[in-house]
């Protein structure tokens, strides 16, 4: 095993053996907007603050509760962070990058991320869910820029398929049985925390993206660099500036996610189910 650098993971690691035991999750889901009700899919769950957790820090925005949850499916551990940290909280890229050193160190092999984000295709409706197949980068910074702290990534990691082929076939699979509409597309991130301008967003429509937020790039780019099968989800809860007459809010993305939740839920179960 590669000698740790992170700083708090040996600290997380004991803190979490000493709590929960043995804590072997092959699967681990970072929870975005709208999507903390996740955690009523499981029958039943052992849970910590982060703020008890070396590493893990108290979340700041409204629907990220900041709870790290040990769950099972099919006799198999899943790590739920019920909330995730932004770059636009202004505190670096530790806070955003340390769940998925921790998910590394406890030996998690798959990835989820799941987002609330601003539809930029025409043909997307609010509460749609995508499926990410690529990516665009405008936040101005990721997470392995400076020294490499880990011997298991790469000084300059490929991202020719960010998000797993394979797992995007299950998903595809899973829609088809549960006769949804999931859409598949471009997620594009900015740093935030304004909303876009139209302007910005016919832009990044001519770029070719479908869907835009503040997150999930940072973890995926340090998942997929870790080796680690990586898969993201979008919930576009809302039409991106100048598709619509609405104002943006925080609020509106809470509301459309809480509406779409059932689905959601619904969709990932059975995700799990049958990558497990």
């Amino acid at each position: 095993m590669a000698k740790q650098k992170v700083r708090h993971l040996e600290g997380a690691l004991e803190y979490l053996s000493s709590n929960w035991g043995t804590c072997t999750p092959k699967v681990a889901i970072i929870c975005g907007s709208g999507w903390g009700g996740l955690a009523d899919v499981f029958a039943g769950s052992r849970s910590l603050d982060y703020s008890e957790v070396p590493g893990l820090s108290s979340t700041t925005i409204e629907g990220h509760d900041g709870i790290l949850r040990l769950c099972e499916v099919n006799d198999k551990q899943v790590l739920l962070f019920q909330g995730r940290r932004h770059w636009y909280e202004g505190e670096g890229w530790e806070p955003i990058s340390f769940p998925i050193h921790l998910a590394h160190a406890l030996g998690v092999k798959v990835i989820i991320l799941t987002n609330a984000a601003g539809g930029i295709n025409e043909n997307y409706n609010v509460g749609d869910l995508m499926i990410l197949h690529d990516h665009i980068n405008f936040m101005g910074g990721n997470p392995l820029v400076g020294p490499v702290i880990d011997d298991a990534i790469p000084r300059f990691p490929d991202q020719t398929e960010v998000y797993n082929s394979e797992l995007r076939k299950i998903a595809r699979q899973v829609a088809l049985k549960q006769n949804l509409l999931v859409r598949e597309g471009v997620y594009i991130a900015v740093s935030g925390p304004a909303f876009e301008t139209p302007a910005e967003i016919k832009a990044f429509r001519t770029l070719g993206a479908d869907a835009v937020g503040m997150s999930t790039i940072p973890e995926a780019m340090l998942s997929h660099s870790y080796g680690m099968k990586t898969f993201a989800l979008s919930c576009i809860s809302n039409m991106a500036a100048g598709m619509s007459n609405e104002k943006l809010s925080h609020q509106d993305v809470q509301n459309a996610s809480t509406q779409a939740l059932p689905k959601m839920q619904a969709f990932v179960a059975q995700f799990l189910s049958d990558i497990l």
